[in-house]
């Protein structure tokens, strides 16, 4: 199955913005279509996202999808966030638009649209300060608190638990209006509460929350959640049985040498299949350390043969262990 993987940077992630769930569902599909297409992120070619698309990763009635994606293409235009950046004179506060440009093609049914200026380094650039994950994490989720809290929880998915976040900056990165849900009660129901079960339900995270007061008045909330654990399949193959893709069989399959675990670990690095879920890696660096180790390893070999076979560079099963 093919990995749709969304990549932003965090000074994106912790931004304030309100953006409805539409609006939400295809900012992150114009990120896939620059991705996937190969086209990436400028500030003059404009990104397509069909309406199959949209009816097809978020599963909507056609009719509601052409309908939904056409008032998105009204309000988008006019929606702005706002972000902290790190200049040597001290910290920019910064206010944008989401896009520069936007238009829903009847005929096609389609929405083409141009990034802001301001946006398309925060979406390409991959340096120290990112978060990724994938699309489907998200495509059950029918929320915008949803949405937005659980990529404000995964930014910390390296420490399973978020630091105490002030009430009102927590209101502003959720897209909370000022005149919205001022009651306690509701703001916890409808922002806190329903979008942690949503996400449990149906992502790959399970998150409580703790709230924290000053006297008898909430002052701010910390989040704690940890992954799901994938059930394990059990393997009923013959270690003896010679396999007919890599040619050799399980009991033959020997660990890396450490120059060819270097080798592959540099090209299996950044495979989201493989290090999606490793929250022990914070930094790419971690990654490859962590698969040299494996590789060196046949488990680990056999648990990666099918991309070590799709990887550009040969792979030979029966070479492996020896010195290249």
């Amino acid at each position: 199955m093919k990995t749709e993987l969304i990549v932003k940077d965090n000074a994106l992630i912790n931004a304030s913005y309100n953006l409805d769930l539409v609006e939400q569902r295809l900012i992150l599909l114009a990120i896939i279509e620059a991705r996937e297409s190969g086209k990436g992120i400028n500030a003059n070619d404009p990104l397509t996202v069909h309406a199959d698309s949209y009816i097809n990763h978020f599963d909507v009635h056609r009719n509601t999808a052409y309908q939904a994606l056409k008032d998105a293409c009204k309000d988008l235009f006019a929606r702005q966030f706002s972000y902290q950046e790190q200049r040597p004179k001290g910290v920019a506060n910064i206010t944008s638009r989401w896009v520069s440009q936007i238009a829903y093609v009847d005929n096609s049914a389609a929405v083409e649209l141009i990034f802001a200026p301001a946006i398309i380094p925060l979406v390409t650039r991959l340096e120290e300060q990112f978060t990724s994950y994938e699309l489907k994490q998200v495509s059950g989720l029918n929320s915008a608190y949803a949405i937005r809290l659980y990529e404000l929880l995964i930014a910390w998915r390296s420490a399973g638990k978020t630091p105490i976040i002030d009430l009102e900056e927590f209101r502003q990165k959720m897209g909370v209006l000022d005149g919205e849900y001022t009651r306690s009660d509701n703001f916890k129901k409808w922002v806190i509460e329903k979008p942690i079960a949503q996400i449990n339900e149906h992502t790959d995270i399970t998150v409580k929350v703790e709230q924290h007061k000053k006297g008898r008045v909430i002052s701010g909330f910390s989040f704690k959640f940890k992954q799901k654990q994938q059930p394990k399949i059990e393997n009923q193959r013959d270690p003896t049985t010679i396999d007919w893709i890599n040619g050799v069989s399980d009991s033959e399959i020997k660990g890396m040498s450490p120059p060819q675990a270097f080798r592959y670990a540099d090209k299996l690095y950044q495979n989201h299949e493989i290090v999606g879920n490793w929250t022990d890696c914070p930094k790419y660096e971690d990654v490859k350390i962590k698969l040299i180790k494996q590789l060196q390893e046949p488990k680990y070999v056999r648990e990666y043969m099918k991309y070590l076979l799709a990887c550009d560079d040969p792979f030979n099963p029966k070479t492996v262990g020896f010195k290249l």
